[in-house]
């Protein structure tokens, strides 16, 4: 029996979760996604309304859980999935936005690395800046099955900026290296993952365009990327 079970952020019972947890940020996407896709859901966290379910689909066993907004808050929740929870992947599904003007809204990305201006990190011991990847694994198998749906998947470098309101354009100096979106959770899932020895892997759907100044409106996000929970649902 595991000691850390239940975690002061998680009161769900050992074994509750599937080996692989789709998480994206919004509570209520969690549970749309529970109420929409899963099979016989069932609700095994609400600690401070962050809703986690477990059902399958198509007779896979699958979690999806809330991640908060953030690299504090997706560390503390995928930290204790990995660690305590013995989950193997998760499935960052959430939404970004695009600082490169040939990625247009409701385009799919997959976050090979994820560049950063958050010291998450250093609590590693790495002397030096970090860029955390992707599982290989994930990512090819979110390649293919995007392939079989009609749908190309941009891969590339993602911002995991620790700021919403960006006064300081690091999102303009990313835009100069290639990068293609800007988010603010997959380096600390990432980092977290490679340090768990688990998998992890950030698909995002473009809500907004920094460069056009397009954006979708707040209840688009929660109910209408379906299409990038369906391929993060095949590859579970």
């Amino acid at each position: 029996m595991n000691s850390h079970i239940p975690t002061p952020h998680i009161n769900a019972p050992e074994g509750a979760f599937a080996e692989t947890v789709l998480m994206p940020g919004d509570p209520l996407r969690s549970k749309f996604i529970a109420e929409t896709f899963l099979e016989n859901p069932a609700l095994v966290n609400n600690v401070r309304g962050v809703q986690g379910y477990t059902g399958t689909w198509r007779g896979k066993r699958v979690s999806v859980m809330a991640s908060g907004m953030g690299m504090p808050s997706i560390g503390i929740y995928s930290y204790e999935l990995f660690n305590y929870y013995d989950v193997k992947n998760i499935i960052r599904i959430g939404s970004a936005g695009a600082i490169q003007e040939k990625l247009k809204l409701r385009d799919i990305v997959a976050a090979m690395s994820a560049y950063t201006d958050s010291h998450f990190g250093d609590q590693f011991g790495v002397r030096g800046h970090l860029a955390p990847c992707c599982s290989y694994e994930l990512l090819s198998r979110a390649v293919e099955a995007g392939k079989k749906r009609g749908k190309q998947i941009v891969c590339g470098p993602v911002y995991s900026s620790d700021v919403f309101y960006d006064e300081g354009m690091n999102s303009a100096a990313m835009a100069k290296l290639g990068v293609l979106a800007v988010e603010m959770e997959a380096a600390a899932l990432y980092l977290n993952a490679a340090r768990a020895g688990k998998n992890a892997l950030c698909l995002c759907t473009i809500s907004d365009s920094i460069v056009t100044g397009e954006a979708l409106p707040a209840e688009d996000r929660q109910l209408t990327f379906t299409e990038m929970m369906e391929i993060a649902l095949e590859i579970a």
